[in-house]
Formats: structure tokens, sequence, C-alpha cells
């Protein structure tokens, strides 16, 4: 069971669309695939959203291969979508309308690196864990980190953010110029190597959250970090997730620079000490993370130990072994699964959804999330970026079960309002795909979605870069 995108675009002609096929075909050989099994693969959807596969996919290797696959497909206008690893949530790599999914896996090189300038050139089938790999015996590192090993076009396209955002930023804030095809195969330059420039329209930040809808992505240019000498990963549990909330607006508001803090609610405790073998106590949890010098490390995780017990947490322990560190952090980054293992079945969903709210309101916005689940009869453990504002709720529902399904969907919707009533946005970093459009006009009002209309119809004015996303047709 899935649920229905009832406003699809228009799907191609089928003459036209066989023409296509024949000259991709052509052009590429065997590395045009349009079996159903790896058609249904490259629509895959980790939301309700009912599986859309796409007509065919073709394997990139080069920039090439992307701008003849564009000509082809505008030529008849058939729909393109890219595809990096899948791993969005709101239904992007979906095909509504039929069409060429442009797997980029392939096009994964790290082109250059400019250790002294801290920024590297990359293909954008690179993922972030392959370009630590690669960055790490020069001493740098990427810090931006979803969770998922997604690829850094990918994480380009929707403006990925995760859990060192509060320190490093977002996509937003990495990328510093952007090569994309364009809709008549032509490729656009958004920029240069320069920490900032003045120089005309910021085309590079139109792009990134643009979710392919307004050009593909064929190579990006990104900044990098200075791996730190000493980092130490902490824990600490509170009584309430008020507590736990107050904690963090009082260490930002300080100035502790911390790296990463995240929040997770008493049931994800739980779901995460089953699935990865911890004794942690389960009730509201901060899980934190500092960087620096051994001393300005030793000195964050006192200051923030002394505001944890004034608002009601419990010993603060911390740690620099990189064994115990790992082990922290892959249970918070496993939280999907060990919630998914809470409810085993075949007919049992999960679909992780996520909101922000400005951090005064965090704490107010996650309570009244709760009781809302508590109300509905749901399970949906929390966990939450909270330097930040932004949380994620991970929702599991029996897709065979009307009822559930239905609360599932009514909460999920009183979460976005809740969150739009308190100044903040129905996503703070999983992008609207197909799975949000509803919520846009209500949060940046009309108008708004007539400029962002007017911006694709003027980059893509045959709507074949992946259409039916973002922006709800007028």
């Amino acid at each position: 069971m899935g649920t229905a995108i009832t406003n699809n675009p228009p799907r191609p002609e089928p003459k036209a669309l066989a023409s296509a096929l024949e000259q991709l075909a052509a052009r590429f050989g065997n590395r045009l695939i349009t079996s159903q099994a790896v058609r249904e693969q490259h629509g895959h959807t980790t939301t309700w959203i009912v599986n859309q596969p796409p007509d065919g996919v073709v394997m990139a290797q080069e920039t090439a291969d992307i701008q003849d696959v564009v000509r082809i497909c505008a030529k008849h206008g058939v729909p393109v979508i890219a595809f990096g690893t899948g791993t969005s949530l709101e239904g992007q790599v979906n095909a509504p309308a039929g069409g060429i999914s442009i797997d980029l896996r392939d096009m994964n090189k790290v082109l250059a690196v400019h250790a002294e300038d801290l920024d590297c050139v990359i293909q954008p089938g690179v993922t972030r864990k392959a370009l630590n790999e690669h960055l790490r015996d020069q001493g740098l590192f990427f810090p931006i980190d979803p969770g998922a090993d997604a690829s850094l076009g990918g994480m380009a396209s929707t403006r990925a953010s995760g859990t060192n955002a509060v320190r490093y930023g977002t996509m937003r804030d990495s990328v510093l110029a952007l090569k994309v095809v364009r809709g008549d195969g032509e490729i656009i330059t958004t920029g240069t190597r320069a920490k900032k420039s003045s120089a005309g329209y910021d085309l590079t930040h139109l792009f990134v959250g643009a979710e392919g809808t307004l050009g593909i992505i064929s190579e990006l240019t990104i900044r990098l970090r200075g791996i730190p000498e000493t980092i130490a990963a902490g824990a600490v549990s509170f009584e309430t997730v008020h507590g736990a909330c107050q904690a963090v607006i009082l260490a930002i508001q300080t100035g502790i620079p911390v790296a990463r803090i995240e929040l997770l609610n008493a049931a994800q405790v739980k779901a995460c000490n089953s699935y990865s073998k911890l004794t942690l106590p389960e009730t509201p949890l901060l899980l934190m993370e500092f960087h620096g010098s051994e001393i300005e490390v030793a000195e964050q995780s006192k200051a923030f130990g002394e505001i944890a017990r004034e608002c009601g947490g419990g010993d603060f322990s911390w740690t620099t072994k990189p064994e115990d560190r790992t082990k922290l952090w892959q249970a918070r980054h496993d939280a999907y699964w060990s919630v998914k293992a809470l409810r085993p079945g075949d007919s049992i969903g999960v679909v992780a959804t996520d909101v922000c709210v400005p951090i005064s309101r965090l704490a107010d916005c996650v309570s009244e999330t709760e009781e809302d689940l508590k109300r509905l009869n749901l399970l949906s453990p929390i966990v939450g970026h909270v330097g930040d504002g932004n949380f994620h709720c991970s929702l599991v529902c029996d897709t065979n079960d009307a009822a559930e399904m239905a609360r599932g969907e009514e909460f999920m919707h009183r979460l976005v309002e809740r969150a739009q009533a308190m100044d903040g946005t129905c996503t703070g970093e999983h992008g609207i795909g197909q799975g949000k459009q509803k919520y846009l006009k209500a949060e940046l009002g009309p108008e708004a979605l007539d400029a962002m209309r007017a911006l694709k119809k003027a980059l893509d004015p045959q709507n074949i870069f992946n259409p039916g996303k973002i922006v709800p047709q007028a």
C-alpha cells in the first residue's frame, strides 16, 4: 500500500518516448537499462508515496553522457531525473511522468584537492564517506553528515545538512560553485573557487536545493575543513524533553561551539538500546560532540556539563576514544533501523519526516508532538538536530491497516501545521519532492510559488527536469 500522488504531470507521447529510447540505446548500448527491477530501484522511495519508476536508466560516466541524455530527451519532450544513491526521503527520485533516470554513481572521481585553500572539486557521484576517506591523509574532512552515505550531488540537490550543521552549516554553506547541465545540454558554470563573490546573481545557491528541477549537477566545488586535533563525544540524560532543550538553548546562547548536539526522546533511546546493545537510561538524551584542541574540548565539555546540571540533567559522560565515539554515533545513525526493529512484519512501514522551528520553540513543538502521538495511539520515536531546531519523527504504521494509516497521515499533517504555526518550516533538511508540496503555499505564500514557477519556466521551458517535484502545479 502506498499514498498515490494525484497531480502527476503528463507523460510524453508513446511515439516520442519510443524514439528517445531508440536513440539512447544507439548512444549508450548496454548502459541504457530498461528492466523492470532496475527501473523500480530508481523510482525507489522511502516515503509512503507509491513507487513510480522511469522508463529507462542510463548509467552516466562523464559529463558528455549527461549532456547527450538531456539533448535526446529534450528533443522528444521526455523527462530526465537525476539519481545519486536514492536516499532522499520525499519522493525526489520518483518518475511520475516516466522518462529517463540518469544514474550518476559512476561519476565518482575527486578531480582536485586544494588543501591550502580548503576546497576540492568533485563529480556528483562521489559519496560522503568516500570523499572523507580520500581526504583523511591530508588532514582534511568534509563535515556535512546527513547519516546516510549519500552522494554529494544529491546532497547539494536536496540542500542536505545533518548532525554537524550546528557548527559547520549545511550544503548551502559548503558549495562554492557548480557546473550544471541545462535544458539544451549546454553547461552553466555558477561560480569560482573564491571564498566570496559579488559577481551577478547567486546561481550556485539557486541550484542547491532545487532537487534536480532546474538542471543536472555535473561537477561541484565544495569547502573542506581541517580534522580537529581532539574530538570528544558525550551523553547526558534528562528527566524531560523541556530540560534537554533548555540546556541546548543555554549552550548556544553562551557561545559553546558544540559540533554536534542531538536529542533522542525516551522512545528513541529505548529503540537504540535494543538495536545497538547500549545501556543508556531510557529518558530524553542529548548526544554531543566537541571539536578543537585538547584544552578547548575539555573546557567545552566542562561548561556544558554545568549547564546540563542546571537544567535537570544527570551525570555528563564524555570520551575521546575513537571506538567509543563511533559506537555512540553509529547508534544515532542507525535510528531508522532501530525503529524498524521495534515492530517487525512485512506490512509494517516506517516513514521519516522532519520539521524545523526556531530553537526557542523546540521544546514546545517536541512536547506537543509527543502528546499527539499518545492521543492518536501511534509509535514514532523522535530524534533531533536540536542546535538547529530541527527534529525527525520515524512513524511506524501497518500499511494494511487503513485506520492506522489514516491516523498516521493526520499526525504528519498536524506536525507540519504545528511547526509552521511556530514560525517554522515543513522541512528542515528532507526537502519537498512530492510529499510536501501541499504545505508550500501556507509557508511561503502564492507570490513565492509564482516566482518559483517563473524560474522553472525560464530555466526549463519544456519541464523535462524532474517534473512533478517541489512546486505544485498551478
